[in-house]
């Protein structure tokens, strides 16, 4: 008994207990030795009963990847522990495959006697959930722990293929000339429309009797040399087939197989009221984000895009729930809004009329960043030449007019205004190159907290649409702005990194507050230091791009940051992130109320709650990091 109670106090965490529990201790063990090398646990399959405590040999222990690879080995030999994380953490099976080496001889404590232990003393059971949330922190030890969901309904194929009706899709606005009108009209106007089908009515009744499509015009006017002042009745297209707007989408999918044409007219009351084109169609329902946004490029006007980006909440669900990286999730919402916000452009420029001059439209704040959520709001501005004194009035007040337009067309479709008034829209943030050069140039030569705090979202500004070359300049000085002495600038940078300390107590737990009777945390305050520290390393080494994995990237390759600073950083980000979009998605899906940045811990599992007091803990080491480099104070 002496040799195992002296044995004890050498092992972590049985250091941490009391003598007298110590001593309790000893009489529960039970001592196993292995004669020969075995199997003892399967990862993810194996129960794990008792913690068992190694007192000569070793444990090899490992991951098998889907190639049955040994990944991440560890040796546990004499002194150490194994079972607890799994125990606690992992409903009690064992994390990892482990082998026990011939001669090995361990000490066990049943699995009822170590839980009893960790909810009597607190630190011995915070040793095996801090070793976890540490371990949590390396992407490939959490890629192999992370339980594989399995994949949510698809969501565009359950919905809207077999249980939506033609009258709740967008059907095509009908575009119809007469047989006699010349082929060299008729293209001219589907150019205008821009639509790929025209429809031909007859010229004594009006009833439509058939259609030109650009394939129309390739095959049978430009392949044939057919004289495109000829009347369009004679390379009309037949026959018509149309469908009740009644019908199911999935019907309206076969009857395009069924009749080899890749329009229908969609009928009501005996009247068509429009068209569906079958390539539109499909990209409605296809399973890829990436052919969703091709349907969000084929939308016509601010009613169909408003329903498309009505549909961004289901999308991220069921990427998130397939395992998609968070990063990547945020690309495909960013990808959405981008296009949704070129459509818009484009549209307003229609109404308008060419713009006075060169300019650009671009983004800024988690926009600018690729880092939107879907609590999001319009960040934008625009940079446009510099004119003579006597055209700059009116080609601003273009730009202001076409800044409302298309910042009152986003609201509408569910991008909101600023509340912050960082919209183009605004005077204040319209402006000649010039102008904004010393803008820039005000707010780092001259900078104080305020203005620091206030305008660092325009040091995340991204080129949307127009001419690139203006937004290259911008870029260009900039980078001469940076490459001066701006210790004052940086100062109040990393000051503005160091607003928001992560929500974590002296005793590690997370601090809450009272919020609509819950007590929660902000995810997107605790995700802002993050954000905030690299972009001041980013400014200070002269690094544009505004994406802060992508900026962490370049970081490392200028050896700011070593790898396992990259890769906590890295990871901690991104786990905050992916929480904060399945809890925005779920809220608009499930709750149906608008989504929030807030969250109740205790509404988390066990694993989710240590690994977040660990990124807690690794974004206070960065704030400090940063406090000794930037403000040379503790």
């Amino acid at each position: 008994m002496d040799n195992r109670l002296a044995f004890l106090r050498t092992v972590a965490p049985f250091n941490l207990l009391p003598e007298e529990v110590l001593l309790g201790v000893v009489d529960l063990l039970q001592e196993v030795r292995h004669p020969r090398e075995t199997l003892l646990y399967q990862q993810d399959t194996s129960k794990v009963r008792s913690l068992d405590i190694i007192v000569e040999g070793k444990y090899e222990t490992f991951f098998y990847d889907s190639q049955q690879h040994k990944r991440l080995p560890e040796v546990y030999g004499p002194g150490t522990c194994y079972g607890g994380m799994s125990i606690l953490l992992n409903k009690k099976r064992s994390l990892r495959t482990v082998i026990v080496h011939k001669g090995t001889r361990v000490l066990q404590l049943a699995r009822r006697d170590f839980r009893a232990l960790c909810q009597a003393y607190g630190p011995f059971f915070h040793y095996f959930t801090a070793r976890y949330g540490e371990r949590m922190l390396n992407e490939e030890f959490a890629h192999f722990v992370k339980p594989v969901n399995p994949p949510e309904q698809n969501f565009l194929v359950a919905d809207q293929l077999f249980s939506r009706r033609i009258s709740t899709v967008e059907v095509r606005e009908l575009v119809t000339c007469p047989g006699s009108e010349p082929i060299y009209e008729v293209a001219r106007r589907m150019a205008a429309a821009k639509v790929s089908c025209l429809f031909v009515t007859d010229t004594d009744t009006g009833a439509i009797s058939g259609y030109c499509t650009d394939i129309t015009l390739r095959d049978s006017v430009i392949a044939r040399q057919l004289d495109a002042a000829r009347p369009v009745a004679d390379v009309a297209a037949t026959p018509l087939v149309s469908i009740s707007q009644d019908a199911f989408v999935y019907e309206a999918i076969l009857l395009m197989f069924q009749t080899k044409t890749r329009y229908l007219l969609v009928e009501r009351a005996g009247e068509y009221v429009g068209f569906l084109s079958r390539n539109k169609l499909l990209s409605d329902l296809a399973q890829s984000p990436f052919m969703f946004i091709q349907a969000v490029k084929l939308a016509q006007g601010t009613r169909e895009l408003k329903r498309r980006w009505q549909m961004v909440p289901d999308i991220v669900n069921q990427l998130l729930s397939r395992g998609v990286k968070a990063d990547i999730v945020n690309q495909v919402i960013s990808t959405v809004a981008d296009t949704i916000a070129l459509k818009v452009i484009e549209n307003v420029l229609a109404e308008l009329g060419p713009a006075p001059a060169k300019f650009v439209f671009m983004v800024l704040g988690s926009e600018g960043r690729q880092e939107q959520t879907l609590l999001t709001d319009q960040d934008n501005a625009i940079i446009y030449e510099d004119k003579a004194n006597e055209q700059r009035e009116l080609v601003r007040e273009y730009f202001l007019r076409f800044a409302t337009a298309v910042s009152d067309q986003l609201n509408h479709i569910g991008l909101h205004y600023c509340s912050g008034g960082f919209m183009a829209k605004n005077p204040k943030w319209t402006h000649s190159l010039s102008h904004w050069k010393r803008n820039y140039h005000q707010w780092m030569s001259e900078s104080n907290p305020e203005t620091v705090m206030q305008f660092a979202t325009f040091f995340d500004c991204r080129y949307l649409y127009g001419e690139a070359s203006l937004m290259r300049e911008l870029q260009e000085f900039l980078r001469q702005e940076l490459a001066q002495p701006l210790e004052r600038f940086l100062f109040f940078m990393a000051k503005n990194a160091l607003q928001y300390e992560p929500p974590l107590t002296f005793f590690r737990n997370i601090r809450t507050f009272a919020q609509e009777g819950q007590q929660v945390f902000d995810l997107k305050k605790a995700m802002t230091p993050i954000v905030d520290l690299v972009r001041v390393y980013a400014l200070q080494h002269q690094l544009l791009p505004t994406n802060t994995g992508e900026r962490l990237a370049g970081l490392r390759e200028q050896g700011v940051f070593n790898a396992k600073e990259t890769q906590e950083l890295l990871q901690a980000y991104y786990y905050l992130m992916g929480m904060r979009l399945q809890k925005q998605a779920r809220q608009i899906i499930n709750d149906r109320t608008t989504p929030t940045n807030y969250l109740d811990p205790t509404s988390l599992t066990q694993v989710e709650q240590v690994t977040l007091k660990e990124i807690f803990k690794v974004i206070s080491d960065f704030q400090l990091k940063i406090k000794v480099s930037f403000t040379k104070s503790l």
